[in-house]
């Protein structure tokens, strides 16, 4: 058990070796931990357990820090099994210990384990004695990131059991955020809103400025991943609030993926062109083939627009072209601009099917496309210089 503030303590799992996470779907670089608290007032409450494949280590770490019949309450805020899964390893050892979670929770936890246990539903304002004049305080999080999504509050020790929200995949020794390295941490945070959080960007600044009108002093902010924030909690809430506002930075991104070079020829002076309309702008180049679409969501939740590249084959585009702008349309970015290149042969669709994606997934188009037949030669590494110039002027 690891102190975290007076009678609470964090009792979770650090996850170095952690690579992949919900499933393939998401990258984690740097492992992650599952965090799970105790509070040791005159009654015992557990808040979130570990991902199933620590169950079994999480419950013989927690009996040997606390006898297990002394757990008065258990809180989940969340059903899902990073955060639950140890729940049918502890429930058997204390079968009768009641659960506290949203009337959501209930299905999804039933969903997932098929147990009828003790469950006690609770809503935003709903409150639980802990005692020593201590309450836990419910507050509602549906859609942050699941319609299932609670966090609870601790009044006395001010501290906010956020769940999902301001979390971070990142593994550490070190339990807060003043001492981690700053750049890891924000780069971390980011990456996490960006892939799991923007879809749901309009509910995450309600749901704050909710809370936030609550007037609850906030002295230490305690996710379900990653870093707890006790050194100016607050600048995470910030940060949020501004990433739910169809962020951007000035920033052009560039995705393509290439068959035979044309392709990545066209988006190399196409950059060039950009840089020579705006020096200030900062410009990225990826292949989507040869990096973690993770990263490659990020990067584009950064950015102001975006050129999606790839040659035509099969008279459409490159799988790896496809399925980012397939996450893509599924992340609902708003606000961003777009304009599409490649390389083609004979048929040459490939331009028009990005045009179709881009739109679909809610960018603007700002051109109609470059579209280039067999290699790029002089002239035409010049058209693409061209281009670029004129993206880099309707991105201003």
């Amino acid at each position: 058990m690891i102190p975290v503030k007076n009678n609470i303590f964090w009792v979770g799992k650090t996850d170095w070796e952690l690579r992949r996470f919900h499933g393939d779907e998401y990258s984690t670089h740097r492992g992650s931990t599952y965090n799970s608290y105790l509070i040791k007032e005159e009654k015992t409450v557990l808040v979130d357990t570990v991902w199933k494949p620590f169950a079994r280590e999480f419950v013989d770490r927690l009996r040997a820090g606390i006898n297990l019949d002394q757990i008065d309450f258990i809180v989940i805020n969340h059903g899902e099994i990073d955060h639950s899964g140890a729940l049918p390893e502890l429930m058997e050892q204390i079968p009768d210990t009641p659960i506290y979670c949203s009337e959501n929770a209930v299905q999804s936890l039933k969903g997932h384990y098929h147990q009828d246990w003790d469950f006690r539903t609770v809503k935003t304002g709903d409150r639980l004695e802990v005692g020593n004049g201590k309450e836990l305080v419910f507050v509602e999080m549906k859609m942050l990131h699941w319609p299932d999504s609670q966090a609870c509050y601790l009044t006395g020790d001010e501290v906010l059991f956020s769940n999902d929200a301001f979390g971070q995949h990142y593994a550490t020794e070190r339990l807060f955020n003043d001492q981690v390295d700053q750049c890891e941490l924000f780069q971390e945070a980011i990456k996490y809103y960006a892939n799991i959080l923007t879809p749901f960007s309009p509910l995450v600044e309600k749901k704050i400025r909710e809370i936030l009108a609550l007037e609850l002093p906030i002295d230490i902010i305690a996710p379900s991943h990653g870093v707890i924030w006790r050194d100016n909690p607050t600048q995470i809430v910030e940060k949020y609030l501004e990433w739910a506002g169809n962020y951007q930075e000035n920033q052009i991104t560039l995705l393509y993926d290439t068959m035979w070079e044309g392709t990545r020829i066209l988006a190399d002076n196409i950059a060039r062109g950009i840089k020579k309309e705006d020096p200030e702008v900062e410009i990225k180049l990826f292949n989507t083939a040869k990096t973690d679409k993770n990263d490659i969501l990020t990067e584009v939740f950064k950015s102001k627009t975006v050129l999606f590249g790839s040659p035509t084959i099969n008279r459409t585009i490159l799988m790896s072209m496809a399925a980012i702008l397939d996450g893509i349309e599924g992340l609902k970015f708003k606000g961003k601009k777009a304009a599409a290149f490649g390389c083609y042969g004979w048929s040459g669709e490939g331009v028009g099917k990005l045009n179709e994606m881009a739109m679909k997934a809610g960018f603007e188009l700002i051109e109609n496309g470059l579209k280039v037949k067999w290699m790029p030669d002089a002239r035409v590494i010049e058209e693409a210089a061209a281009f670029g110039k004129r993206v880099g002027e309707k991105s201003k």
